[in-house]
């Protein structure tokens, strides 16, 4: 491993991931990160978990890395009608949040004593006090890209780089849960010891050389921080092989795509019709999450059309896949203009946010995927990506940065 010597020893670090899928997988991922850089990790997993996914996924990994110490924090109850929430993973959030009084005897009782902890931004408003009380060092692990980052460390204020019209319409109500969330958890990133954030040089140099000069802790890019080889379903055999033909479509966050209920039937989320023209036409559906990185490293597969959550874009990146991005929510316009700038997909700023009224037509959705899949300067940009984003997996990139911020914490 490189620069392996460059790493102090003895190093313990404790993992504080929040909830959702999509922020457990980072801190996962980093988690093996560390381990192969000989460190000693400490996993606090927050009880009850949400969904059944999150379950599965810790229970999994827990198995597959054994000298990872789990450390269960139970959490207090509270009452969902004073969170400005109905959403379950941000009542979550919420939730560990209220409880983050608790943590303090979880941490000190670490043996051996911890070297420092990793938070989730969404939590470090609670979080950070606590370890300060401790002269613990607490950096934050940023789940999304550091075009995004530019917006947190701001907001509310909106910098100039960022269209207003790239906030989902939560972040542009001033009494919504997410605004909140996000401006109290924004200030507390300044407090921080550092921000660890899953992009690397190459796919957004100007952001991170312009968020050095914006009074944050160091920012350190480690990724890609690649996926792990058990995550997800796999349900992605038999295809044919002939040329890259095929596009993959994923989706998550939505309270339709996402149903979890014992029995939902796909044909009921999706319609009798949608699903015939799609066994028709060799193809299938799955309302579970499935093994993206078989996906896309399959060579059928010549396009992505993605919600662009910020996992799925790193992952894209990783395997050269152009990306036709219909963003959802969240920061996801944000992450999508962040691919489309490096010119290996098209983000559909005009087709609207996920859940409202807007009605886009097969025919017009089926236009723009042929036109990604039959565009060769986007494949030629994909595969400039990729072959950044796999040199950046070495020891010039993720490995020098991680070595990076062990010296960050041993000056600490």
């Amino acid at each position: 491993m490189a620069n392996s010597d460059a790493i102090p020893s003895h190093v313990h670090v404790a993992l504080l991931p929040s909830s959702g899928v999509g922020h457990l997988l980072p801190f996962l991922r980093l988690a093996a990160s560390l381990i192969r850089h000989r460190c000693s990790v400490t996993l606090i997993t927050t009880h009850p978990i949400v969904s059944s996914a999150e379950s599965q996924l810790l229970s999994t990994f827990l198995s597959v890395f054994p000298q990872v110490t789990e450390k269960k924090f139970t959490l207090i109850a509270i009452d969902p009608t004073s969170a400005n929430t109905t959403d379950p993973f941000f009542l979550q959030w919420e939730t560990i949040r209220r409880s983050a009084h608790l943590l303090s005897p979880l941490l000190s009782s670490s043996s051996p004593p911890l070297s420092f902890i990793v938070t989730d931004v969404t939590l470090m408003s609670s979080v950070i006090s606590v370890t300060e009380n401790i002269c613990l060092p607490n950096y934050t692990l940023f789940t999304a890209s550091a075009r995004m980052l530019s917006l947190v460390s701001c907001f509310p204020s909106i910098p100039s780089s960022i269209p207003k019209a790239s906030l989902p319409p939560s972040l542009l109500d001033t009494e919504s849960f997410l605004t909140k969330d996000l401006s109290e958890n924004g200030k507390c990133v300044k407090r921080s010891d550092g921000v660890l954030i899953n992009t690397f040089e190459e796919l957004e140099k100007e952001t991170l050389e312009m968020l050095s000069t914006k009074g944050l802790p160091t920012v350190f890019p480690l990724g890609p921080l690649l996926p792990l080889e058990f995550e997800g379903l796999r349900h992605w055999s038999g295809l044919r092989t002939k040329g890259r033909a095929l596009s993959f479509m994923s989706a998550s966050g939505s309270k339709i795509v996402d149903k979890e209920e014992k029995g939902a039937d796909l044909d009921e989320i999706l319609g009798h019709q949608v699903m015939n023209k799609v066994k028709n036409n060799d193809g299938f559906v799955v309302n579970q999450w499935v093994d993206q990185r078989r996906i896309l490293s399959h060579k059928a597969v010549g396009g992505f059309m993605s919600h662009c959550g910020w996992n799925s874009v790193i992952e894209a990146a990783w395997h050269g896949i152009p990306v036709l991005g219909w963003p959802q929510h969240g920061d996801q316009m944000i992450n999508g203009e962040v691919m489309e700038a490096a010119g290996w997909g098209l983000c559909m700023k005009t087709w609207g946010w996920g859940l409202n009224n807007h009605l886009v037509k097969g025919e017009e959705i089926g236009d723009k995927i042929k036109e990604l899949m039959e565009n060769q300067m986007v494949r030629t940009k994909a595969a400039i990506i990729s072959e950044a984003a796999q040199k950046s997996s070495e020891s010039v990139g993720s490995c020098h940065n991680m070595v990076k911020l062990f010296q960050s914490f041993k000056k600490n």
